[in-house]
């Protein structure tokens, strides 16, 4: 059987054009694509979720809206490029849940934030037989020749395949915190990651040897 190549970052910009992507969203696509390196299937849908989250909510990218992810595997990356929303400005937080979705909630100063949860729904992709299999992670989805059948059903399926609930969640308000010295590695972090005699990064987190 003969291999097939994904498409360039070229021919997915072609093909969101045949698709009838709007041009803002077209940008985004592109946008994204750039930044995660190329055109995987999961950043593709992403940025459909983003932009239905978005619609649901009434909201534009540039509000000040919190993230969360519920996989690490590509769904990040769109409310990154898309909304400015990063793990740095505590805007995005990734739950290893592996499920393919995500809620978006506005800034609330209350106890709680209300928003929105997009989900791909497993039901409707019965109608996008590649996407199904790669979705299912099939041993009869064969990436040497589908990988471009199920970036053009995707772009086909849009918003297709999504759904979504209103829900709320309990917001967790910044606080002030204090700092402590590790005895054993000497740096300092906040106090309420030590482990005893010793900070998380020497104890439970402990990722790395020092080479002599």
């Amino acid at each position: 059987m003969q291999m097939v190549t994904e498409y360039s970052n070229r021919e997915v910009s072609e093909r969101l054009v045949a698709a009838g992507i709007k041009p803002e969203l077209r940008e985004f696509f592109n946008a994204c694509i750039d930044f995660h390196t190329y055109a995987a299937p999961g950043l593709l849908i992403g940025v459909f979720m983003v932009d239905y989250a978005l619609e649901l909510l009434g909201k534009k990218p540039t509000d000040r809206i919190y993230v969360t992810c519920e996989t690490h595997k590509c769904l990040p990356d769109p409310p990154q490029v898309i909304m400015h929303a990063t793990i740095g400005n505590h805007r995005l937080r990734v739950l290893p849940i592996g499920k393919f979705a995500l809620t978006l909630t506005p800034f609330s100063a209350n106890e709680y934030a209300e928003g929105v949860r997009v989900y791909v729904d497993r039901k409707k992709l019965e109608k996008y037989r590649v996407l199904a299999l790669w979705f299912d992670n099939s041993p009869d989805f064969k990436a040497g020749s589908m990988k471009r059948q199920v970036v053009d059903e995707i772009l086909t399926a849009g918003k297709d395949i999504l759904s979504f609930d209103r829900i709320r969640l309990k917001v967790t308000h910044k606080k002030k915190w204090r700092s402590a010295t590790c005895p054993s590695c000497g740096e300092q972090v906040p106090e309420d990651l030590m482990e005893g005699e010793k900070c998380v990064g020497c104890g439970s987190l402990a990722y790395y040897e020092k080479c002599q």
